[in-house]
């Protein structure tokens, strides 16, 4: 198997690999389903892979042909504020309004992605990009994922905002980690080649305190899906979990508190065990247990977003699906096909969840 023939897995979907699944242990809760709301976007031909929003009105997504979209409305309209053929959009953090990164897969491994530069940084919301220059980081082809920390200290008796921001990646390595401490000015490499093949995604809770997803190999067919723990700021990194099954990788993850976080592990043995797994933590990532999802081998499960610690939704490639009960039991439910990202927003009046596959969707609670 080669990486061309794993692009329907790890990157775009297309419309004939998504025949429905309705194969899910139903949820014991009575409630009715929650009804998630289709936004208006542009048509995409397959998954788009990340959307970040600093509030519940203001945000952005991207996709693999380099367009970038805003919405100040919470999604129900969207402009295009930059686009370049060449990049493809993997991941996005924003610190504000105005500040934010782009991660972009690289080349070598899609298609028509021309873009060398792994990580672009914008400070007038979107309208422009430029390269983020890293020391020593020529060999780092991709990010995948991108993690912001907003960290209030006291400096010199003024209480200011300096974010944490890790840039991980890629599918299919090489696997390494840009780090910033200083809201994005100056920049370090962390070489994770010694320690997985490849990184999907990056939490960290703290300077010291992280997670980063991936998979034992570059190679899937050697792989087993992979967490590691970093208690140093990524000095050392410890296995928190291996899955015992080769064809895997961890790839997203949903920390809706300190303690209890999940994970969807991938399966890409056609000829294995049909099952489909996520993993749960709830000692912070130390340790995981894998939690049954659904039996079907056509299904592929992308994004997780919970929004606290029981209640939540994994995106598949065909459905999603949601569990009110820590993954107890789970339901079908229409999101969207393909949903690589789900993002939770908290506000005065409530909570806001947004998923992005496909196509883009808007859950208010």
């Amino acid at each position: 198997m080669n990486r061309r023939e794993l692009l329907v897995g790890m990157g775009a979907i297309s419309a004939s690999a998504c025949a429905a699944t309705e194969t899910a242990r139903q949820i014991a809760d009575p409630r009715p389903a929650t009804q998630w709301k289709k936004l208006t976007t542009e048509p995409y031909r397959g998954k788009q892979d990340d959307i970040h929003f600093i509030s519940r009105p203001v945000g952005w997504y991207g996709n693999g042909e380099g367009k970038l979209y805003r919405t100040a409305d919470a999604g129900e309209t969207w402009s295009t504020v930059w686009e370049r053929p060449g990049t493809f959009i993997r991941a996005l953090g924003f610190i504000d309004a105005a500040n934010g990164f782009l991660g972009n897969v690289g080349v070598d491994y899609y298609p028509n992605v021309t873009d060398t530069q792994p990580l672009h940084r914008t400070r007038d919301g979107g309208a422009s990009w430029v390269p983020v220059e890293v020391e020593g980081a020529g060999w780092v082809k991709g990010i995948c994922g991108i993690d912001i920390l907003q960290r209030r200290a006291i400096f010199q008796g003024e209480l200011k905002s300096t974010p944490i921001i890790h840039a991980a990646g890629r599918v299919g390595g090489p696997p390494a980690i840009l780090r910033s401490t200083d809201g994005g000015e100056t920049w370090r490499v962390i070489d994770m080649r010694p320690h997985c093949g490849m990184i999907l995604d990056v939490k960290f809770f703290d300077e010291e305190n992280g997670l980063v997803c991936a998979a034992s190999s570059d190679d899937l067919e050697q792989s087993n899906a992979l967490m590691l723990q970093t208690r140093d700021g990524g000095s050392t990194w410890r296995e928190a979990y291996r899955s015992a099954r080769r064809f895997e990788n961890c790839w997203k993850m949903s920390f809706p508190s300190r303690s209890v976080g999940y994970a969807t592990v991938q399966t890409y043995d056609a000829a294995g065990d049909p099952q489909r797994r996520i993993v749960k933590t709830t000692d912070g990532g130390t340790s995981w247990r894998e939690v049954p999802l659904v039996v079907d081998g056509t299904l592929q499960q992308f994004g997780v977003g919970f929004v606290n610690e029981t209640w939540g939704w994994v995106g598949g490639s065909t459905s999603g699906f949601e569990t009110r009960d820590g993954g107890a039991t789970w339901a079908p439910v229409a999101m969207g096909r393909a949903v690589n990202k789900v993002r939770i927003i908290s506000n005065s009046s409530g909570v806001t969840a947004y998923a992005i596959g496909v196509d883009v969707y808007r859950l208010d609670i």
